[in-house]
């Protein structure tokens, strides 16, 4: 296919230092949003018209085909502000046909293209989780039924490690150290308060203390190309919230024992379950992501989990805090979900407004932002791993 541009008079313009100037153009796929391959490059000495030959590309599919100035030196001339043109073509059947030809900057192009790069960035993380979703499962499946293989306890081990893990906290703080909550000194008493702050705490705990060397784990499935390696601190999320859901159904037959009802208050738990959810799924795949480049993060992570667990009132009361350290406590994101199921699940009250809020709209952040991120950044695993 050869395509004609014409050049203008002050078609040099922009190209600050001397050297050769040609013609070329890039193959780009719109639909990996990667470019393919370029052209030969053809000098360009004046002013005019100038032919560009582009060949047909051996794979069906859609295609954009940028022909702009190209300096020896500075490189390509859109990258500088200059106007490029801009060719959407359809190759079938061995033959091409252009869908559009239009000159425009990469400026503007990226003007054009931001409603639809907006929705396609938010659609992104549900559409990794639903089109994979049968995958999810099953690996979120075998991940929990391999966990505990060959053990005596087998799968029950997933509902009585949690329950070991708080029943020695419990012991540590309630019994040794007679820790109360509001003034209760009785065991249940404080039994409630400090299982309650740790419901979210397992779940987020559990999915946190395996992100940074989930992709080692799996480095078989990162070197093949068609395993959607996204979903991986995805099954991490959801095993704990098996986990944690697991400890807090026998959380609600300790309440009812305890003290013979449950709140209505409960209703409230989505507005606290969903953005735990999506914080969690997003420092998962943030951590996946570091856990790659800097190999000490795995080493370092149970560390850092474990003065996270400490700097959050989950075995203490944040009403024994010193005032002037509220502030620094309530940018903890954890403090505000422990708040949450508090409020909910012994105060019989709807989570704190404006810590909700900002928790949430921190959540969504993390969410889009970790998958952003961790898609960007998976080209690169292959050759690490």
């Amino acid at each position: 296919m050869d395509v004609k541009v014409i050049l203008p008079s002050d078609w040099r313009a922009g190209f600050t230092s001397p050297g050769q100037v040609a013609i070329a153009y890039q193959a780009y796929e719109p639909a990996q949003g990667a470019f393919l391959f370029e052209g030969e490059w053809e000098p360009v000495e004046d002013a005019g018209e100038h032919t560009v030959t582009i060949p047909v590309p051996e794979e069906e599919g859609r295609y954009q085909f940028w022909v702009s100035l190209v300096h020896a030196t500075q490189g390509w001339a859109y990258e500088h502000g200059k106007s490029f043109l801009l060719i959407d073509a359809e190759v079938n059947h061995g033959e091409m046909r252009i869908l559009e030809e239009r000159r425009t900057t990469l400026r503007g192009l990226r003007m054009r293209l931001l409603p639809s790069t907006l929705w396609r960035a938010i659609r992104a993380p549900f559409t990794t989780i639903t089109t994979h979703w049968g995958l999810i499962s099953a690996m979120v499946e075998r991940d929990i039924l391999a966990r505990y293989k060959g053990s005596f306890g087998d799968i029950f081990w997933t509902l009585l490690q949690p329950i070991l893990l708080m029943s020695t906290y419990f012991f540590v703080f309630g019994v040794v150290l007679h820790s109360s909550y509001d003034g209760d000194r009785t065991p249940a008493g404080y039994a409630l308060f400090f299982l309650c702050g740790m419901l979210p705490w397992l779940a987020f705990s559990e999915s946190m203390g395996r992100a940074p060397f989930v992709v080692w784990e799996h480095r078989n499935f990162v070197k093949k190309l068609l395993f959607p390696v996204e979903i991986l601190p995805v099954n991490l999320t959801l095993s704990g919230l098996v986990t944690s859901g697991l400890a807090f159904v026998v959380y609600l037959f300790f309440m009812m024992a305890a003290k013979g009802f449950l709140q209505k208050s409960m209703v409230w738990l989505p507005m606290v379950v969903i953005p735990q959810i999506l914080f969690t799924m997003g420092m998962c795949w943030l951590m996946a992501v570091a856990g790659v480049f800097v190999r000490d993060l795995v080493q370092i992570n149970g560390f850092l989990l474990t003065l996270w667990f400490f700097l959050t009132p989950i075995c203490y009361s944040d009403k024994s805090l010193p005032q002037q350290a509220m502030p620094l406590f309530r940018r903890n994101p954890m403090y505000a979900f422990v708040r949450g199921y508090r409020l909910i699940l012994l105060e019989g009250r709807a989570p704190e407004f404006e810590p909700m809020l900002k928790v949430w709209i921190l959540s969504i952040f993390l969410f889009f932002f970790g998958h952003w991120l961790f898609k960007r950044m998976k080209r690169q695993f292959a050759d690490i791993v």
